[in-house]
């Protein structure tokens, strides 16, 4: 990424936030008091449900700005073989997500194309934030708390739980299986990022690919701060340890949608307003001045790596291997 941003020079004086390390969405000023704010999310490893997936990443991306999202555009390369119902099933899922979100399909190009074996989409959404109210990642401060709201993990352990439900049902009791399932039931994070709003909270960040490791340190870079962090503190669901211990892949980087970072002074207040909206989240650690990203874990202390490239991939590698073989 770092690379993709150096080439990047070109700038404009309406462009409140534009492309940098750490920022989930960009925003373009639409008059003296208004912003337009957008963002963009693809999804390569679904293929159930995956225009779900890309609605709610992108959505949630516009949320962490403060913003309250009005539509989304899709793009949606298809595989040759794909059928008609296939692409129907698609566009009434999308229907059927923004509808929930209250939000509008505003376009949509599918491409039937042989350089994809499965669905790969990309979802751009859009919304407006009044210029005073606009939330960016790099607004975090030393001494603010940390807070993880819902449990890290959700939306690759819902979709892993359904691309491979017949295998992980040999392995495990199908109730596991089914409630992991139910998890893409909690990927909005738009309610979270409004009461956060309103609850003391001055930055967000929204999970998504790379899991909450990548959120810690996109946020810092954003902000140009440290931190310390807790592990044993982030919240995880015992079906998402179980799936990932099952298919040898870290759940603290892997795809997480429906969990919002927050920066807070008083971060356990927030939790407590959050919990008053239904929302479970927790304080993980603090924001720290100095580079120093440190990850403690019991009596053990490292640094934070560099995001790495998101762990389902790996289970995916691994698919297309036995698929060609």
């Amino acid at each position: 990424m770092r690379s993709v941003l150096k080439q990047i020079h070109h700038r404009r004086k309406d462009v409140l936030t534009g492309a940098s390390t750490g920022q989930n969405c960009a925003s373009v000023a639409s008059n003296q008091e208004e912003a337009f704010v957008f963002a963009t999310k693809a999804v390569t490893c679904a293929a159930v449900r995956p225009v779900s997936y890309g609605i709610h990443a992108a959505v949630n991306s516009v949320a962490s700005s403060g913003a309250k999202a009005a539509g989304v555009m899709l793009t949606i390369f298809l595989p040759p073989e794909v059928r008609e119902e296939e692409i129907r099933g698609m566009m009434q899922d999308a229907e059927r997500t923004c509808e929930a979100l209250g939000i509008e399909i505003l376009g949509s190009h599918p491409t039937v194309t042989d350089a994809v074996h499965r669905p790969v989409l990309s979802v751009s959404g859009t919304g407006k934030v009044k210029k005073d109210s606009l939330q960016q990642a790099g607004n975090a401060k030393p001494g603010q708390e940390i807070v993880i709201t819902k449990w890290v993990g959700l939306e690759a352990t819902a979709l892993l739980a359904s691309e491979r439900e017949q295998e992980l049902k040999k392995r495990f009791p199908a109730e596991l299986i089914e409630t992991a399932e139910e998890f893409a039931g909690y990927l909005s994070a738009v309610k979270e990022a409004s009461a956060a709003q309103e609850c003391g909270g001055n930055a967000m960040y929204a999970l998504s690919e790379g899991g909450v490791f990548a959120a810690l340190w996109e946020m810092a870079s954003a902000a140009g701060v440290g931190m310390d962090v807790d592990l044993k503190k982030i919240p995880i669901r015992q079906e998402t340890v179980e799936i990932c211990e099952y298919f040898g892949i870290n759940p603290y980087q892997i795809l997480s949608s429906g969990s919002m970072m927050i920066a807070a002074d008083n971060g356990w207040a927030l939790v407590r307003e959050l919990e008053k909206s239904g929302i479970p989240a927790a304080v993980i650690g603090t924001f720290t001045s100095g580079n120093d990203r440190i990850i403690r874990n019991g009596g053990e202390c490292r640094y934070l790596d560099k995001p790495q490239m998101d762990e389902i991939y790996k289970v995916m590698e691994q698919e297309i291997e036995t698929c060609q073989s």
